[in-house]
């Protein structure tokens, strides 16, 4: 991990795959249609029973989505949108297992979750201490899980330094990254009042930085 910064304190965001149990609901239904994508938005407790919202994306989301409906678990289905490729339901489920295991260790993961032929995978933004928490509570269940990314950023801080955003910005101004590009590296250097080699090493810094951050909120 990087050394504390002086700016602000560090947070962590990181992805994780989950292999779900064989007793959940929306495992159960995901590992018999292995080529569908489900996605939970939203989702919260209504006494011993959970509403959520949940889209899919498969060839036959109709079949997908009766499949939702007919699960044992599944006490109540309504559905919002469907089209040959996406659907999009209300349903309340007395399941709530998935839930009661990821809220022991007081850090739920974000939504949407993506459940794909019986794997879930999520992200979380935590501190430390409780990143190395939720650790703990994966490895204690046994569960089966893979860490897919781990990115760590200061709380308070910007995702660039100011050096960076005032290369990129010069960059997108002037057309550095048009195809094809309306200036060269030089003429960047030149409107920044630096050598070739600092702005491009900025430029490739910044450059990676955003691009990890969209992938990683991807």
């Amino acid at each position: 991990m990087p050394p504390p910064s002086r700016r602000g304190s560090l947070v962590i965001r990181a992805r994780f795959r989950l292999r779900l149990p064989s007793d959940l609901w929306i495992g159960d239904v995901s590992r018999a249609f292995p080529n569908a994508s489900l996605r939970l938005l939203a989702a919260a407790p209504t006494g011993d029973r959970t509403l959520e919202l949940g889209e899919i994306r498969a060839d036959d989301p109709r079949r997908v989505a009766a499949a939702i409906a007919d699960h044992r678990d599944v006490v109540a289905h309504e559905l919002l949108h469907c089209d040959g490729e996406r659907a999009l339901s209300k349903y309340e489920t007395r399941d709530q297992a998935l839930f009661e295991f990821l809220g022991g260790s007081s850090l739920l993961p974000e939504f949407p979750l993506l459940v794909e032929d019986g794997a879930m995978t999520f992200g979380i933004t935590a501190t430390r201490s409780d990143f190395d928490a939720f650790g703990d509570t994966l490895d204690a269940s046994g569960v089966r899980y893979d860490l897919l990314s781990v990115v760590h950023r200061e709380a308070d801080g910007d995702l660039l330094t100011d050096r960076q955003l005032e290369c990129l910005t010069a960059a997108e101004r002037l057309g550095y990254f048009e195809v094809p590009r309306d200036c060269t590296l030089a003429e960047v250097a030149d409107a920044l009042g630096v050598d070739t080699s600092t702005a491009s090493e900025t430029i490739r810094r910044g450059t990676a930085r955003v691009l990890e951050q969209f992938l990683l909120d991807r």
